[in-house]
């Protein structure tokens, strides 16, 4: 073993490779064996700075080759080496140097029987790097080995190795059939309290850190009625908590379980052996069920956020409030495709497996990506995961919640995968992912199920006229705005220096306010809707259906202070949220559907034919940028969607040559796809009668 803090890290990693300055190796806290994505290297402060491209946390790696966070700190003289962006929590603090451990020092430390640990599979190992350690087998729920960690320390930092190249699971899994007889199991940090609880009869499994918690763990305790956590007093009890009320599978069987002055089960036990069972039932018996604990938080945040958000929730038109908040926060123009993402981000809240997604088009430095995440701005961080790419399996190995949120891709080329874009579409679809893969293990090669709940959105950006094709159908295609009168609107707001930016305290207030409400939402026109829509226009109209109902239905949550509620308590949307969906995304549809001509593409296949009947000659993108006042860009970018679509045909069939244009297919006549509000008014009429 090495003696630096870089040395201590890389010692206990796998696959390390050396490259200009830095290390990579396989990370420990995912199934990383195709390529290396931990990045390791020395800051300098002397501290040892860990970057997983997959996405795992920095506690995750830590935990996984069984240090802690100060052991990425220099130690001089037994103090860690301090200087650069500041001082370690627990720097100050005295370290020991590990001494060993014995099995006879452990259980007199535990006041725990030798006997009783060695029936458990703890066992002695008289050398690990030249000093004695207790040895802790982590047996799979069949009894076979999966995991091993050593107690190398009583006192000193580290207290806990974990044997190289082993996937950290729960301790205690062998004992899964009794504890599922029980039909209740207390989780706990790390082996000790586990032996305790065990000794004293409690059905028990451990977690062998805060910060190890997998969410596919959760699978384990299908079938257990109740799951009581005790809550350790400290950053790490509160994390632990966090990842656990994180996990729909186990969130409402979940007990959050106060032991008073105690840290945890060992230390209980440890002051009163004899009364430990009695009082800890005790602990059991006064649990707060998350699910209370949940609701008078919601509560409290519902009352929170009014306070904040009550004038903006109250307006009769809270799409304009934020159009004008939009444009003092720096957004020239691009009204309806800002409302459009607004209202599609917004659909996170409502109880449906599938949410509207969105896919940005336009131009390069169109403003795609500015406008998107300018429109993110006006919600929590909770809302949304913005990434500018990712691996093809981050989606399943990431820990990161998905559960009602939206993902953002700043360029759909960072899903350039066929099968990350499988992942992407089963997420979508079905509302959660679920990827079996093999892992190796102690014990050759075993399955391994990983599960993400959802539902999860999809917002991307691309200058693409189509992205994957499968994906495309899941999607709703706003544009950015490429004309010249756009450009200038933008040039005047960079210029404006008097603009004042917008309170978003009162946005993400009025976001917090709707989460911890009732969003239930029926649309009691949707079936006159259905009976009006034309049923020619393709399969594809049964999914984008969905996405407008969808829509209507964010629009009336996002208005419920002016909505009436159902006898169920559901928000009832009204035909003003229809008119307010169909003004966003009525044209967008039937481009989509293929039932009308965008107009920027009708004026340039009208350009090519003027020009052709005036000259009697093919047309270049150049005469059609010069017709409609365009630059060489945006012209070329209409006229390939017009050559797309059939409109125009390219005679010129040699590479970087300028094309030679003509008209083709003649424009058919745009045919609308979702009825006017009178149209739908008088639908709604006519069926009372």
């Amino acid at each position: 073993m090495r003696g630096s803090a870089l040395d201590k890290v890389l010692d206990l990693l796998d696959g390390v490779t050396t490259h200009n300055g830095y290390f990579m190796a396989f990370c420990p806290a995912h199934d990383d064996r195709r390529e290396r994505s931990l990045s390791v290297k020395e800051g300098e402060d002397g501290r040892v700075l860990l970057k997983c491209f997959a996405g795992c946390a920095t506690e995750q790696v830590v935990a996984a080759i069984g240090l802690s966070m100060t052991d990425l700190f220099e130690r001089r003289n037994g103090t860690p080496k301090k200087g650069g962006g500041g001082s370690h929590p627990s720097e100050n603090r005295k370290t020991v140097k590990p001494e060993g451990c014995t099995l006879a020092a452990y259980a007199e430390n535990k006041r725990l029987p030798v006997e009783f640990l060695e029936g458990l599979g703890v066992s002695e190992i008289p050398n690990y790097n030249g000093h004695p350690a207790v040895r802790f087998s982590y047996l799979s729920v069949a009894g076979e080995e999966a995991c091993i960690r050593f107690r190398v320390s009583l006192d000193g930092s580290p207290k806990i190795k974990t044997r190289r190249g082993d996937k950290l699971t729960l301790y205690g899994l062998w004992l899964l059939p009794r504890i599922r007889n029980a039909r209740m199991v207390v989780l706990v940090e790390g082996e000790s309290d586990a032996h305790t609880l065990w000794y004293h009869g409690f059905p028990t499994l451990g977690i062998p850190g805060s910060g190890s918690w997998r969410s596919e763990w959760s699978e384990h305790l299908d079938g257990i009625e109740r799951v009581y956590v005790p809550v350790e007093p400290d950053q790490g009890g509160e994390q632990l908590w966090e990842k656990l009320a994180a996990s729909p599978l186990i969130r409402e069987r979940l007990y959050r379980v106060m032991l008073g002055e105690y840290k945890d089960a060992s230390e209980l036990h440890l002051a009163d052996p004899e009364r430990f069972a009695e009082r800890f039932e005790a602990a059991l018996d006064g649990a707060t069920s998350y699910m209370d604990l949940a609701e008078t938080e919601a509560q409290a945040r519902r009352r929170d956020s009014w306070g904040l958000c009550e004038e903006l929730a109250s307006q009769p038109d809270i799409l304009s409030e934020f159009a004008a908040d939009l444009a003092a926060h720096g957004v020239a123009g691009e009204l309806s495709t800002a409302k459009a993402i607004y209202l599609a981000v917004n659909t996170r809240h409502l109880d449906a497996r599938m949410l509207v997604n969105i896919v940005v088009k336009g131009l390069s430095s169109a403003g795609k990506s500015y406008v998107t995440e300018k429109v993110l701005d006006f919600f929590p961080p909770e809302a949304y995961y913005s990434l500018t790419g990712m691996s093809e399996r981050a989606l399943a190995y990431d820990d990161e919640p998905l559960s009602k949120r939206f993902i953002y891709i700043a360029e759909v080329a960072g899903m350039n995968s066929e099968f990350l874009a499988y992942l992407v579409r089963t997420l979508l679809s079905e509302g959660r992912l679920v990827y079996v893969t093999v892992e190796k293990t102690s014990e050759g090669l075993r399955p391994k199920r990983i599960e993400r709940p959802g539902p999860t959105g999809l917002i991307v950006t691309t200058t693409r006229l189509r992205i994957h094709p499968e994906n495309e159908t899941r999607v709703l295609g706003v544009p950015v705005d490429d004309t010249p009168e756009q450009t200038g609107r933008i040039l005047d707001t960079i210029a404006d220096e008097e603009r004042e930016e917008p309170d978003l305290e009162r946005w993400h207030a009025l976001q917090t306010w709707i989460a911890s409400g009732k969003c239930g939402v029926t649309i009691p026109y949707s079936k006159a809707i259905a009976r009006l829509i034309p049923k020619h226009l393709g399969v594809r109209l049964r999914r984008d259906f969905g996405s407008i109902l969808n829509l209507i239905r964010s629009h009336a949550l996002l208005h419920q202070a002016s909505r009436e509620r159902d006898e169920r308590g559901r928000i009832i949307a009204d035909l003003q949220d229809y008119a307010a969906v169909r003004s966003l995304v009525a044209d967008i549809l039937a481009e989509t559907l293929e039932a009308a001509v965008p107009p920027k593409v009708r004026e340039a296949v009208e350009a090519v034919a003027e020009i052709n009947a005036e000259t009697s000659k093919s047309v270049t993108v150049k005469q059609v940028g010069e017709k409609l006042r365009l630059s060489k860009m945006p012209a070329w970018d209409r006229v390939h969607k017009a050559i797309d679509g059939g409109f125009i045909e390219n005679l010129e069939e040699r590479k970087g040559r300028p094309a030679r244009l003509v008209p083709a297919d003649p424009l058919p006549q745009d045919a609308p796809v979702l009825p006017a509000p009178e149209r739908l008014g008088e639908e709604l009429e006519r069926a009372r009668f």
